[in-house]
């Protein structure tokens, strides 16, 4: 799948780079992320953290849309394409010009999520999503992929039983649909092997950042 200059390597080798964040749902991205941000800032890097979906006004406003528990009837087709909008607004507008400044961009989510829950989960077809979105983001893909494998029994038990957490439309999925996500996850993890780094969710979140900032570390 994909062409063959954007399956693996990213295409910010000079200036900034473009460091992405994969999981199921409750893989707790959110805190590692948090965590690479303030390491990498304190050893002086110039750190922009983002999300999709959302990150810029009007892509934050697709995502209000795309998140809503009201919007239960939203068929697949749709939810992929809006997915794929908020992505292309959120990187013309916010991720490549803080790359062509030299910065490095932590996202929580990028094309991958797409690939997974609309592509495989959703069974539109990993392939077919994958065109959806090269439309909206030409040949920009990450330099770096870091996945928390978390499986998606230990990942929804912590998302409700964390009552500090908003949940939304796609938390309450079904399990299968999770499982379907997960299982995508790791197909994509295999295909680009050389951009995605396999973190073991599932232990301590202490463990995680650690593990994951020794990877960043390395890679940078």
């Amino acid at each position: 799948m994909c062409d063959n200059n954007t399956d693996s390597k990213g295409v910010f080798a000079v200036g900034g780079k473009f460091i992405t964040f994969e999981g199921p749902e409750g893989s707790g991205k959110t805190s590692v992320i948090k965590a690479v941000h303030d390491y990498l800032e304190q050893e002086g890097y110039d750190i922009v953290t983002t999300r999709e979906p959302g990150g810029s006004d009007i892509a934050e406003a697709i995502r209000t849309i795309l998140l809503s528990k009201e919007n239960t009837e939203m068929d697949a087709r749709t939810e992929a394409l809006l997915f794929a909008a908020s992505r292309a607004q959120h990187l013309h507008e916010k991720v490549l010009p803080a790359l062509e400044a030299g910065k490095i961009i932590l996202c929580d989510r990028f094309l991958d999520s797409s690939l997974a829950y609309q592509g495989h989960a959703r069974q539109l077809g990993i392939e077919d999503v994958y065109q959806i979105n090269k439309f909206g983001i030409d040949s920009h893909m990450p330099d770096l992929t870091i996945f928390i494998d978390v499986p998606p029994e230990v990942g929804l038990a912590r998302v409700f039983d964390n009552t500090g957490r908003k949940i939304d439309r796609l938390d309450l999925e079904t399990v299968e649909f999770h499982q379907r996500v997960y299982d995508g996850y790791k197909i994509l993890a295999k295909r680009f092997e050389d951009r995605f780094v396999v973190i073991d969710g599932t232990n301590d979140v202490e463990t995680v950042i650690e593990d994951t900032i020794m990877v960043i570390r390395t890679y940078l």
